[in-house]
């Protein structure tokens, strides 16, 4: 039988075209029976509009049924198909997922050709031409289905595109010191709900997408380059909600390997004092021990003592100026027998463990350093500043 033979007849496509309008209503009442998510969205004025585009499809499927030779699951519906994109990417814009839509489709594939099957076969269709009907109205639905997955798809992608760039805006407003307002306002835009604190962390580029894997998936990641840093722009900034308190090991363990400098937890919208100690420990070079990151709340002292290198030296050389015409060798003994005194608060035994040598050798040795230093050794004043002088090695 031809091409010709096979499709719709004009005076059955009229039939059917009759029953369109009650045919999209019964269409329409059983989607929402069958797929209750779409209860609300199908009633009231919405669900008329509906209606009226499950006519409009249905009409567009008959002209293409009734046209001899070019019945064919493969030509183009361009309106019903621009529709059923637009109705996939409303779907993605409304946080569905694909399925209450494919249901509907199938529900009214259903319902649509149980109806105009009957009126087929009312209009003296025959079996051969139902056969070819059933296989058109069958493959249109897929078509639309298609079509739906694509908008659903592509909505998912560019809106996932705009959020990110809106959350990467966010993270560099947060680390520029931006006003509460305006960080309000750019946590709303970027449809991110902002957590009791932040804590700032810097890796190298090439760990960052293995640190997003293990970190909370509310981490912000900053565009801006980080400054201070040995190599510029190999480094990149981000910022990982509520790992305070209990949580702060389980942000270690995370950033294992990670080569990460980490910063305090801070209130979400003051996370830039974060940052600030951060890039201090860049600057500094404080490094890593192993594969463990490098934690400022446990390099505190380091972090006070070297605020100002200038100042230090200057203070180490003033505080050491007793020992300045003494060799090298001498220099040094004394030099780590004072610093060990301090941190033992002069206890001879533990100073002889720590610098595994005989107590006899500690005394001898304090003996010395009580000759060039007097009785400054008892001053509380000068007691501190050689604790701050040889605090940093």
């Amino acid at each position: 039988m031809a091409d010709d033979d096979l499709s719709i007849p004009a005076a059955a496509a009229e039939a059917i075209q009759e029953q369109l309008h009650a045919v999209a209503e019964q269409t329409v009442a059983a989607i929402v029976v069958e797929v209750p998510s779409y209860a609300d969205a199908f009633s009231g004025e919405m669900g008329r509009t509906i209606e009226n585009a499950v006519q409009l499809a249905l009409g567009g499927f008959l002209v293409l049924a009734s046209s001899a030779g070019e019945g064919d699951a493969s030509t183009p519906i361009q309106p019903a198909l621009d529709g059923a994109y637009a109705l996939g990417r409303g779907e993605a814009r409304s946080g569905r997922s694909m399925d209450a839509l494919l249901g509907a489709y199938r529900v009214g594939a259903r319902v649509a050709w149980r109806h105009m099957a009957d009126s087929g076969v009312r209009a003296g269709l025959t079996a051969e031409q139902l056969a070819r009907f059933a296989e058109l109205v069958f493959a249109y639905i897929d078509q639309l289905s298609a079509a739906s997955v694509a908008g659903h798809s592509d909505e998912l992608a560019t809106s996932g595109r705009v959020k990110e760039r809106y959350r990467e805006r966010l993270a560099d407003q947060l680390l520029g010191g931006a006003a509460p307002h305006e960080l309000d306002a750019a946590a709303v835009r970027a449809d991110w709900t902002p957590p009791r604190t932040l804590t700032a962390v810097v890796v190298p580029e090439a760990r960052v997408r293995g640190a997003l894997a293990s970190l909370d998936p509310r981490t912000l990641r900053s565009t801006g380059e980080v400054p201070g840093s040995a190599s510029s722009g190999e480094l990149v900034a981000l910022l990982v909600p509520d790992a305070e308190g209990r949580s702060r090991p389980a942000l270690m363990r995370s950033l294992a390997e990670a080569e990460a400098v980490v910063g305090p937890a801070r209130p979400w919208d003051e996370v830039d004092d974060s940052y600030a100690r951060v890039l201090r420990a860049v600057q500094l070079g404080l490094t890593a021990d192993g594969s463990e990151p490098v934690d400022t709340e446990n390099r505190l002292a380091d972090l006070v003592l070297r605020a100002d290198e200038g100042a230090l030296a200057d203070l180490r050389a003033q505080a050491l100026a007793p020992l300045a015409d003494l060799g090298d060798s001498a220099r040094e003994k004394l030099t780590e027998t004072l610093r060990s005194w301090l941190l033992h608060h002069g206890r001879r035994e533990a100073i002889a463990a720590h610098l595994f040598v005989h107590p006899q050798t500690v005394r001898y040795r304090m003996g010395q350093l009580r000759d060039l230093y007097g009785k400054r050794l008892e001053d509380p004043k000068t007691v501190l500043e050689l604790t701050l002088a040889l605090g940093v090695r």
